[in-house]
C-alpha cells in the first residue's frame, strides 16, 4: 500500500507578528420586540433610555482584551455616528497590544453602549450596556480567527471576558434543549439553516476559496439580505407568539435572548441581535505559538557533590484561583490546583545533609598524616580497579569520590587514577583543594590521554590544568601536533583575560606553552597560526566577542615572540606570504563562481590570472613553504594544468611546483566550512598513528586538509578514480579491472600484483573500521575513492556523528564491489579483511579514552554535527566504542554489522538512487 503524499501546509506562529491586534465593528442586525407602555409606567427608569426610544438610536461600541480572567488593555470605543436606517459603524479600532505578546485563552470583550439620562445597573455615568458579546481569538484548533464573524449580542448585558464567559460571541452547540415541535423543525430547515448555509459560502468567498464574480456577488448579497431580513421578523413574531402562549409559559430562550422573569432585573424584551465585525485576513494560517524564552539561568555555585540527582523536592505550595477561572482538580475547601515552580539554584546546590556527611568523612582524613600509609584490601582494590576503567565521561558518585579521596596517596602510583582524583576533590573547599595541589606533585606521570582531558572545559583550578601542560611539554613536535587542533580549541576554557594589554602568557599556562613550542618549529607555527586565524574568522555568535579576543591576543603574542627569534622577522614575512596568495586564489573563486561562463571559459580565465607575472605566481621567490604542507616549499605554479571542477562550489586544482622538484597539486575550495572535514582528517591520521604503535600498518595515507578560514581552505590532490566512475567504465568486477590495469601481474593472485591486493585489503579494512567509529554518513560510490596503487580511502565528511541525509543508511559502508574485488565473500582474501577489522577495532577501543577526550575539546568548536547536539557529540562516539561489552563480544557485534551491511538491500538501493541523481544533473 503507497501512502498518500500529504500536499505542502505553510503557516505562520502568532509568536512571530509583530503587528497589532486590529478589529472591524461592520454593524448591528435585529430586532427586538417594542416595549410595552403599562411596562414603561412600572419601570420609569428605561423610560428615557435611546434604544427603547428609537431603535436606531445612537450606540457606541468598546473592545477590550481579556485573558485569564483578567483584563489586559484599556477599552478602545468606535467614533460617535448618527445613525438613520441602520446601526452601521464600519469602522477599525487598533488594540494596544501585539499578536506575539498574546496568550491561548485571549479574547476581545465587545460592549455595546446605549445612552440613559437616569442611568441603571451596570451603568458607567450616562452609558448603559445595550448589550455584550466575547469572541476568542484563537479557534479550537489553535489558529487566529479572521475575516467577517457574526457574534450573538446578549441583550443588556456588558461583555463577561472571564474564561468561563456568559457571553460567548459562538455559542456552545452542544447544549440541550427541549424537544421542538414539528412546525419549529420546518422553521429552522427552511431558514436558518439555509442562512448558515450561506454564512458558511460567504466566508469562503471572502477567503478566496470561491471565485469572483462581481454581477453575479451583487445579485446574491442583495437576496441575502432580504432573506435575512425576512427571518428575522419572523423570529420575532414568532417568540412573541410564544410569549403570548399561556400553555407554554416554560419556553426556554434562544441564546442571546433575555427573561424578564426576575422581579429585581431591569424589563427585558425579546430580542435577536448580531454584531459582524472582521478581523485581520493573512496570507497563511496564522497558529498559535508560545514566546520560547531562553533556558532559566542555573546557579553559578560550583557542584560540590553529585548528590544533587537524589533531591527531594518539598510539597509545592497551594495556589486559590481568582474569581472566573477553574483550577484542575480543585477541592471543596478552595483549595486550588498544585504547581512546581523552577529553582535556578537547585542544579547547584549542595544537598546539605550529604556535604555536611561528606565532609565529617573527609576530615578524618584532612591532614594526611594517617593516609599517606593507608592501603586498600582485596575488594576495595577490586573496586579501586573498577572506578580507573571508568570512560572520561562516567559520573562518580559521592561514594566513590570519597573512596579515591581516602587512598589518594596509594594511588599516586596509578597514572590512570589522576583524572578521578581530580574529579573527586571539592575544589571550593579551600583547605581540601590546597592539599589536593600537594598530592599533584606526588603523582606518576600520567599519559597525554589523561592530560588532555585535564584540559577540558570540566577542569577550571589553573594548578591542574598547570599539571596537564607539564606532561604536554614532555611530547615531541609530531606528537604534539596530533593533538593541536584540540588544543587550541582548550584556550576557550583558559583563565585567559580579554582585556587589551595584559599579557596571556601571564594568564595561562597552555597559552605560555603552546606559543613557545609554535615558535621554535615551522611545522608547527604553521598549523598553530593558521588554527587561530580561522578562530578569528569566526564571526558567529557562538564564537562570542570574548573568544575572539583571547584569539586576537593570543596571535599577538604568538607574532611578537616570533620577531624576538633569530630568522623572525622572515618567518613572520613568510605567514604574510601565505596569506596574500590565498587572498588572491579566493578572489578568483568568487569571480568564476559567479560569472555564468561554460567551464572551458572558467577554467582558462583561471589559467589566465594565474599566468599574469603581475600576480607573482608564475614564479614565488624566495621559496614559500606550503600552508597545507609546510614541508613542502612551492616555486611558482603550473597555469597549464588547473582545473576548474563542475560542482556548485567550482572548486580549483591548482598545480604547484616544488625544491625538490616535484608536482604538488591542490584544490582550493571557496565557500564550504573545511573545518567538519579537517577534524575528521585528524582523528583518522591520529587513529592511524595509534595503529602503527600496535604494529598495525593499514597503509591508511589520508590527505592532508588545511581550513584557512571558515568559508575557504585547501585539501591535498590525490591521484584516483571513485567507485562510481569506474563502474561507469568496467563492467564486470570493476575495481579489480581497474586495479589489474594498473598493476598486472599474470603470476600474482586474481592476475593483479600482490603488494596492491593487499594494500586494497588493509585500507579497506582500517576506513571501514574507522568510518564506522566516528558515524561518517552519506556514504556512496562517488566519495569512494580509489588510488592507482590500491590505497582506498574517503572524501567528503559532510555528515558524521551518526547523522546521514538517506534514510535506513548502513552504519557501515562496505559495498558489494570492495568485496567483489577481494575475491568474494567466501575468499580468503575478505577474511584476511576480516582479520583486519577485528584487530584495528580492538586496538582503538584500547585507545578509547584519548579519542574521547579529543572530542570533548571540539564541543565548542563550531562543527556542524557537533554543533546540533555538543553535549551528546562525545556520547555518540562512545557508543560506536561499545565499552560496556567485552573486547570478545565487541568483535562479535561488529562482526554481525558487516555481515548485516554486506547482505542488506538498502545500501545497493541508495547507491543505484544517487547514479541516477547524478546522472540526471549532468
Amino acid at each position: 500500500m503507497v501512502a498518500p503524499i500529504m500536499e505542502p501546509f505553510s503557516f505562520a506562529t502568532s509568536n512571530a507578528l509583530n503587528f497589532p491586534v486590529n478589529i472591524r465593528i461592520i454593524n448591528l442586525e435585529g430586532e427586538e420586540t417594542p416595549l410595552l407602555f403599562s411596562t414603561r409606567i412600572d419601570h420609569p427608569e428605561v423610560q428615557h433610555t435611546g434604544s427603547i426610544q428609537s431603535p436606531h438610536s445612537d450606540i457606541y461600541v468598546t473592545v477590550q482584551v481579556w485573558a485569564g480572567s483578567k483584563l489586559l488593555t484599556v477599552p478602545v470605543q468606535t467614533a460617535y455616528k448618527s445613525f438613520r436606517n441602520e446601526r452601521r459603524w464600519n469602522e477599525w479600532l487598533s488594540l494596544p497590544i501585539y499578536y506575539s505578546t498574546l496568550p491561548r485563552n485571549a479574547q476581545l470583550a465587545i460592549t455595546i453602549w446605549d445612552v440613559s439620562p437616569t442611568g441603571g445597573e451596570g451603568a458607567q455615568g450616562h452609558a448603559v450596556p445595550f448589550g455584550g458579546t466575547t469572541l476568542p481569538i484563537f479557534d479550537k484548533e489553535n489558529q487566529v480567527h479572521k475575516g467577517r464573524l457574526k457574534c450573538r449580542v446578549y441583550r443588556h448585558q456588558p461583555a463577561d471576558g472571564n474564561d468561563n464567559s456568559t457571553t460567548p460571541a459562538i455559542p456552545n452547540m452542544k447544549k440541550t434543549f427541549p424537544r421542538k415541535s414539528a412546525a419549529e423543525v420546518e422553521d429552522k430547515g427552511s431558514d436558518e439553516l439555509e442562512l448558515d448555509r450561506m454564512e458558511k459560502l460567504f466566508k469562503k468567498h471572502e477567503m478566496g476559496e470561491i471565485p469572483r464574480i462581481d454581477w453575479l456577488d451583487q445579485l446574491v448579497f442583495r437576496g441575502f439580505e432580504k432573506r435575512g431580513s425576512q427571518a428575522a421578523r419572523s423570529s420575532l413574531k414568532a417568540t412573541q407568539r410564544q410569549q403570548a402562549d399561556p400553555s407554554n409559559p416554560s419556553k426556554p430562550p434562544k441564546d442571546g435572548q433575555e427573561t424578564a422573569n426576575d422581579p429585581s432585573s431591569p424589563p427585558l424584551t425579546r430580542s435577536s441581535y448580531q454584531l459582524n465585525v472582521e478581523l485581520p485576513k493573512f496570507d497563511f494560517p496564522l497558529v498559535y505559538s508560545d514566546h520560547e524564552y531562553p533556558a532559566p539561568p542555573v546557579s553559578s555555585l560550583q557542584h560540590l557533590s553529585s548528590s544533587q540527582s537524589n533531591i527531594i523536592l518539598k510539597p509545592p505550595p497551594e495556589v486559590h484561583y481568582g474569581p472566573g477561572i477553574n483550577g484542575l482538580d480543585t477541592d471543596d475547601d478552595g483549595g486550588g490546583q498544585l504547581i512546581r515552580v523552577y529553582d535556578p539554584e537547585v542544579g547547584a546546590r549542595d544537598n546539605p545533609a550529604e556535604s555536611k556527611h561528606r565532609r565529617l568523612v573527609r576530615s578524618q582524613h584532612r591532614n594526611g598524616i594517617l593516609d599517606k600509609d593507608l592501603k586498600p584490601n582485596a575488594k576495595v582494590r577490586d573496586e579501586l580497579n573498577l572506578i580507573m576503567s571508568y570512560s572520561p565521561t562516567h559520573t562518580l558518585t559521592p561514594e566513590e569520590k570519597d573512596l579515591i579521596w581516602k587512598f589518594r596517596y596509594h594511588l599516586t602510583k596509578n597514572k590512570k587514577a589522576l583524572t578521578k582524583f581530580v574529579k573527586s576533590v571539592n575544589w571550593s573547599d579551600l583547605a581540601e583543594s590546597k592539599q589536593a595541589v600537594q598530592v599533584l606533585g606526588r603523582w606518576t606521570d600520567i599519559d597525554v590521554e589523561d592530560a588532555l582531558e585535564l584540559l577540558g572545559p570540566t577542569f577550571d583550578n589553573s594548578s591542574v590544568r598547570a599539571f596537564a601542560v607539564e606532561r604536554l611539554g614532555k611530547s615531541d613536535d609530531h606528537e604534539l601536533l596530533l593533538y593541536l587542533l584540540q588544543l587550541v580549541q582548550a584556550l576557550k576554557y583558559e583563565h585567559i583575560s580579554p582585556q587589551p594589554g595584559h599579557d596571556v602568557s601571564k594568564d595561562s599556562s597552555l597559552a605560555r606553552f603552546l606559543i613557545s613550542r609554535a615558535v621554535n618549529s615551522l611545522m608547527l607555527g604553521n598549523y598553530f597560526w593558521w588554527y587561530v586565524m580561522v578562530e578569528l574568522d569566526d564571526k558567529s555568535p557562538d564564537q562570542g566577542p570574548e573568544n575572539m579576543a583571547i584569539y586576537g591576543k593570543v596571535a599577538y603574542d604568538f607574532m611578537v615572540e616570533l620577531v624576538k627569534l633569530p630568522g623572525g622577522v622572515e618567518a613572520r614575512r613568510t605567514f604574510l606570504r601565505q596569506a596574500e596568495w590565498i587572498t588572491m586564489l579566493s578572489e578568483i573563486s568568487g569571480k568564476i563562481k559567479e560569472s555564468n561562463e561554460s567551464m572551458p571559459k572558467r577554467t582558462e580565465r583561471v589559467k589566465q590570472f594565474l599566468g599574469d607575472p603581475k600576480n607573482g605566481l608564475v614564479v614565488i621567490e624566495p621559496p614559500l613553504p606550503l600552508p597545507l604542507d609546510p614541508s613542502v616549499e612551492i616555486t611558482g605554479v603550473c597555469p597549464e594544468e588547473t582545473i576548474v571542477f563542475k560542482s556548485s562550489l567550482h572548486p580549483i586544482k591548482v598545480v604547484f611546483k616544488t625544491t625538490s622538484g616535484r608536482k604538488y597539486p591542490i584544490l582550493f575550495k571557496r565557500g564550504d566550512d573545511l573545518r567538519q572535514d579537517q577534524l575528521v582528517i585528524q582523528i583518522i591520521m591520529l587513529m592511524d598513528n595509534l595503529l602503527q604503535k600496535e604494529n598495525l600498518d593499514l597503509k591508511l595515507s589520508p590527505y592532508k586538509i588545511l581550513a584557512t578560514s571558515t568559508s575557504a581552505g585547501l585539501s591535498q590532490f590525490v591521484p584516483s578514480m571513485s567507485f562510481q566512475g569506474i563502474a561507469s567504465k568496467f563492467r564486470s568486477n570493476p575495481a579489480l579491472a581497474y586495479l589489474k590495469q594498473n598493476n598486472p601481474d599474470s603470476q600474482g593472485p586474481m592476475g593483479l600484483r600482490k603488494e596492491t591486493l593487499d594494500t586494497f585489503v588493509k585500507s579497506c579494512a582500517g576506513y571501514c573500521v574507522i568510518t564506522y567509529i566516528l558515524g561518517v554518513g552519506d556514504r556512496h560510490l562517488d566519495n569512494l575513492l580509489l588510488a592507482p596503487d590500491g590505497h582506498f580511502f574517503h572524501a567528503d565528511f559532510g555528515y558524521i556523528l551518526g547523522r546521514d541525509p538517506k534514510p535506513f543508511a548502513p552504519a557501515m559502508k562496505l559495498s558489494k564491489e570492495m568485496v567483489d574485488c577481494m575475491g568474494g565473500s567466501n575468499s580468503e582474501h575478505y577474511r584476511q579483511f576480516k582479520q583486519y577489522c577485528f584487530l584495528a577495532y580492538s586496538a582503538l577501543r584500547k585507545n578509547s579514552n584519548l579519542i574521547l577526550n579529543l572530542f570533548s575539546l571540539m564541543v565548542d568548536a563550531n562543527i556542524p554535527d557537533i554543533k546540533l547536539e555538543p553535549d551528546k557529540a562525545v556520547f555518540k562516539v562512545r557508543e560506536r566504542f561499545h565499552l560496556e561489552l567485552s573486547e570478545e563480544d565487541a568483535i562479535r557485534h561488529l562482526e554481525r554489522i558487516m555481515d548485516d551491511n554486506l547482505n542488506a538491500l538498502v545500501p545497493v538501493v541508495i547507491d543505484k538512487l544517487h547514479e541516477l541523481v547524478q546522472a540526471f544533473r549532468t
